[in-house]
């Protein structure tokens, strides 16, 4: 006999709390095998696709796409049992693996979906098991949310947001990305076009809260990405009493030195693996930068290995990737773990445990054409390096005035863990090797 086995939304580490259900990947009356992927949610921190440790028919959902579910909340149940016929692998129990965020790394089993005897027609032997446990109530409105129109071409949730919050249906839309995909350009269209005419019978655009004096507008509300980057933004902003130095400095010789790297028919050195690697050597003299201060013990904690975050621009907001011992790595790995983490960033695939556990931050504003900032140190880190646009300037190079190409850098530190003086000699350090590399052979 099937018995009817409860999956709640497990623990997904990281100091998590709640989770936002993007996409079901599993509808109800499909099979399911152990540790099959069944929804894709978005925390806080990535996209994650969370497996089921049941095999067997699934006989409810619960919620609909864009839900906010808490930690221990149902995210489904599955009938387990001889009458289910699940893969034979599957013998009623769960896997017994805890899952922490990463999903699985295994590809998810096909899908079957389980024939029930329709009314009045011949009787199947397996279907009388499987509308044992069919009486839940929320399995209905979760199925009937897409009458056979098949999936929403859309792969951004803030895309989604901004389509629910403005009661926009996405299925209306003819998306123009890449094989029909709804961009964010074609909500705001929408939207527009909606709103242009102002008929007094049509339904307003934008939901306003009462007494609240604005009057038009696209409400976003602060969730997912966007929300835990303001919290944590915030709280850097309340805790960390930050300054700010800056410098110009000769980047010239740094580009000459990475351009003759580049010849020898090897893997390409990106610039901001040499910046890395001077992030490094810079920080093992200034040790006070790679830090933290724990205010219930009032100590600051410095620390052996450099982890090195960076900032990066995606779809779904800021993210700070994390590269795990930069320290030890030379420029061709920094390169590859760049350019790996950041192509994570843009699919949005980067787990939580890439995206924690950062010492110091480097921040290239400079792909954004400006030449500096005053930026918000990554909280519960020390410092940030910030590096400008690489342009070409008039610079006194060797006693007279010639066209260099001049790069600004900025770090901006928490002024408990260290003075001026250390903050300045960092800064230093880090120009003289923009403007001198041939320090830096030995360690690249």
């Amino acid at each position: 006999m099937a018995q009817v086995l409860e999956f709640k939304l497990p623990d997904l580490g990281e100091g998590l709390t709640e989770a936002e259900i993007v996409r079901w990947l599993v509808n109800v009356g499909d099979v399911v095998a152990i540790d099959q992927p069944v929804v894709e949610v978005e925390t806080a921190k990535a996209m994650v696709e969370v497996p089921c440790p049941y095999g067997g028919v699934v006989t409810a959902r619960f919620g609909e796409e864009g839900t906010e579910l808490p930690v221990g909340a149902p995210l489904l149940t599955v009938a387990v049992g001889s009458g289910t016929a699940p893969d034979p692998e599957s013998d009623g129990g769960g896997s017994g693996n805890v899952l922490v965020g990463y999903g699985t790394s295994e590809a998810p089993a096909r899908r079957r979906r389980v024939r029930t005897a329709a009314a009045g027609g011949p009787a199947k032997q397996p279907a009388p098991a499987v509308p044992a446990p069919a009486p839940t109530p929320v399995a209905a409105p979760a199925v009937a949310a897409l009458p056979g129109t098949g999936p929403v071409p859309v792969i951004s949730p803030l895309v989604r947001r901004i389509a629910r919050d403005n009661d926009l249906d996405l299925r209306q839309l003819a998306g123009s990305g890449p094989d029909g995909l709804i961009l964010r350009a074609d909500v705001e269209s929408a939207l527009r076009a909606r709103t242009a005419p102002a008929p007094a019978a049509q339904e307003p655009a934008v939901r306003v809260s009462p007494g609240s004096p604005v009057r038009d507008g696209v409400r976003v509300p602060l969730k997912g990405v966007r929300g835990a980057v303001a919290d944590k933004l915030s709280r850097s902003r309340r805790e960390i009493p930050d300054a700010t130095c800056w410098v110009d400095a000769d980047a010239t010789e740094l580009m000459r030195a990475r351009a003759a790297m580049n010849t020898a028919g090897a893997p390409k050195i990106s610039l901001i693996a040499l910046l890395a690697r001077i992030c490094a050597a810079a920080l093992a003299r200034h040790p006070e930068l790679n830090s933290y201060v724990d205010t219930d013990a009032r100590e600051v904690v410095l620390l052996d290995q450099v982890h090195l975050g960076f900032a990066a621009q995606t779809e779904r907001g800021l993210v700070v990737p994390v590269v795990r011992d930069a320290h030890a790595r030379d420029a061709e790995s920094l390169t590859a773990e760049f350019a790996r983490l950041t192509e994570a960033a843009r699919t949005g695939t980067l787990t939580p445990a890439e995206l924690t556990g950062g010492t110091f931050t480097l921040n290239n504003y400079g792909v954004f054409g400006v030449d500096g900032s005053t930026p918000i140190i990554n909280h519960p880190e020390a410092a940030m390096l910030g590096v400008g646009r690489i342009v070409p300037k008039p610079w006194v190079h060797e006693g007279e005035l010639a066209v260099r190409q001049v790069v600004q850098l900025s770090l901006t530190f928490d002024h408990r863990v260290c003075d001026g003086g250390t903050a300045g000699g960092f800064l230093r350090y880090v120009a003289d090797c923009v403007e001198q590399p041939a320090v830096l052979l030995r360690t690249l």
